[in-house]
């Protein structure tokens, strides 16, 4: 008979693997590859490709049909999602302009850093909620996790201004 034995140390260790850590392990690696490979800029095209898909199948899971439409509700309408994916944030500010977002933890954990192309999965799924919601948005992270900052600070913009930024993305609704 064949008897295997196991080494507690690796079992104890092996505890610590989940699917969550996983898959950010897999997107991270990816998004790492993408960016050696083909550069950040067409790194941050795929992975907002791929931003609008999700961010488009979570719109649909917060119905439109409640008054999620003032600026405080799409706020917790984002807190919520971010939460419950295993994010930190915060809500600093909400009003007729912009809602401002603080992330102390990035849902992808640790995996985020030096990885700056993940940033556009916050892009467009913030994009593609608020549009859904209010008609347009324009999203930018001023600071990032990603990037070596200690934080995120995300800016939702709500209304199309001639003095918004160029940088970040801008959405409407599909």
């Amino acid at each position: 008979m064949f008897e295997q034995k196991i080494n507690l140390a690796t079992a104890r260790s092996a505890q610590s693997l989940n699917q969550p850590d996983f898959f950010a392990n897999v997107l991270g690696d990816l998004a790492e590859l993408l960016e050696t490979i083909v550069g950040l800029q067409d790194a941050e095209g795929f992975i907002s490709t791929v931003g609008g898909h999700i961010g488009k199948d979570i719109s649909g899971l917060y119905p439109t049909d409640q008054p999620s439409g003032k600026p405080a509700q799409m706020a917790q309408v984002l807190l919520d999602l971010k939460t419950r994916i295993g994010g930190s944030f915060d809500i600093v500010s909400a009003d007729d302009n912009q809602i401002v977002m603080h992330a102390g933890r990035c849902p992808f954990g640790d995996k985020v850093i030096g990885r700056p192309s993940l940033c556009m999965m916050t892009t467009n799924v913030f994009g593609r909620v608020v549009a859904d919601r209010n008609g347009y948005a324009h999203v930018k992270i001023d600071k990032a996790i990603a990037r070596g900052d200690s934080h995120c600070h995300v800016v939702v913009a709500l209304q199309i201004d001639e003095s918004t930024p160029t940088s970040g993305a801008e959405f409407f609704p599909d």
